[in-house]
């Protein structure tokens, strides 16, 4: 059964403190110190929220046919509540694989740019075969040789890839509620630690252990200290000062991007999505939206660019990329193990679930960064019909 997470009132207001707080670049241990207070958060909320859904009536009861789950997951989770996660022959126990599937299913259903980016669950290693091809078809005459010579360079690399780990607390009262319950408060716990960790990493992530975020540089020969990627600079500002204004703003992004590293033209129109924070898009918005003929309000922006909202995009920037142009994948098993060091909970216990996680640009011109300066009248006037 699944948990409503606008329901979980505290939960949501520790998220956009940890988002704030990421999209702010404070310091590193104030960012876990929120991450931290967010998933106490979740943790608190599910498990009312589970006990409100059980004493109520409302599915409760019957929670172990809705979920459909399988045996083994059925049966995982039992342990799981019976506290035989070890099995007694290994400290790391792997969750099942249509549960780990359905983990990243609802992640990317429920996060608007972890969908869009294309985030991909592999296998256990993650390997590219990379390829420039060029000359792919050539014409000849029908009794001449094979003209199809391929230019093209393959290669397949390892990627670099950073090992994601998650806290887990699985509160006593939880137990008591049986199989389908602990899997929809566990995996639910895992979708949401996870995906806040994946979403701010793919947008902003230095590469420091982590994914490299589209707002870096990795362009070839880039300079690289102690890990981390620089920061890209701005290629312009964004003001939709007025309709005819927003459109040469808008035309040069789609310009900016529709040209690789290399120097190979692109085709990105249709293909360019601007991220942005959730206030910010509703200045784009509103500086983009005309009322027709017919009384009707109609917001489209122009080259087919759409817009995703994010709260982990810095403030007053918009990070426009080609998301077919973004490598984002996980991949391994997800590996639970109990945490019994010095966190040790009094009522309940501490698991840490792991992951494998890649991403990275495929060249620097897959993404650019913007100032976002909507000006007062474009706002309050939108262009004109």
């Amino acid at each position: 059964m699944p948990i409503n997470l606008n329901q979980l009132s505290n939960f949501k207001e520790q998220q956009k403190l940890y988002a704030k707080a990421v999209s702010d670049g404070v310091p590193t241990e104030d960012q876990e110190k929120a991450f931290e207070n967010m998933m106490n958060a979740f943790s608190t909320d599910a498990v009312n929220y589970i006990d409100n859904a059980v004493n109520e009536r409302m599915k409760g009861l019957d929670a172990a046919k809705a979920d459909d789950m399988n045996e083994t997951e059925r049966k995982f989770f039992n342990e799981l509540a019976a506290g035989n996660l070890s099995h007694k022959e290994s400290e790391e126990v792997v969750f099942p694989e249509t549960t780990i599937d359905k983990i990243f299913e609802d992640l990317k259903k429920d996060h608007a740019f972890l969908n869009l980016i294309g985030l991909q669950n592999t296998g256990l290693r993650l390997k590219f075969l990379k390829s420039d091809a060029k000359g792919a078809a050539q014409w000849g005459k029908i009794s001449g040789n094979i003209q199809g010579q391929l230019t093209a360079t393959f290669s397949d690399e390892d990627a670099k890839q950073s090992k994601l780990t998650a806290f887990i607390a699985v509160p006593n009262d939880v137990l008591e509620y049986g199989a389908a319950w602990i899997k929809t408060f566990v995996t639910t716990q895992i979708q949401e630690a996870f995906a806040a960790a994946l979403e701010s990493a793919f947008l902003t992530g230095d590469g420091n252990n982590k994914p490299i975020g589209l707002n870096r540089q990795v362009q070839k020969d880039v300079s690289v200290s102690g890990g981390v990627y620089p920061e890209k600079t701005s290629s312009g500002t964004l003001t939709f000062a007025d309709n005819k204004t927003g459109i040469k703003e808008l035309a040069k992004v789609v310009k900016d991007l529709s040209k690789k590293e290399n120097g190979e033209v692109f085709v990105a129109r249709g293909k360019v999505v601007l991220a942005v924070q959730p206030g910010a898009s509703i200045d784009i918005e509103a500086a983009n939206t005309m009322q027709n003929v017919n009384g009707q309000y109609v917001y489209a922006l122009p080259y087919g660019i759409t817009t995703v909202e994010s709260e982990y995009v810095p403030e007053n920037k918009v990070i426009a990329f080609i998301p077919e142009r973004y490598d984002a994948y996980t991949a391994g098993d997800i590996v639970i193990k109990q945490f019994d060091q010095t966190l040790a909970l009094e009522d309940g216990t501490l698991y840490t679930a792991k992951r494998f996680v890649y991403g990275k640009a495929q060249d620097d011109n897959a993404a650019k960064v913007y100032d976002l300066k909507v000006t007062t009248a474009a706002v309050s006037e939108g262009p004109k019909g």
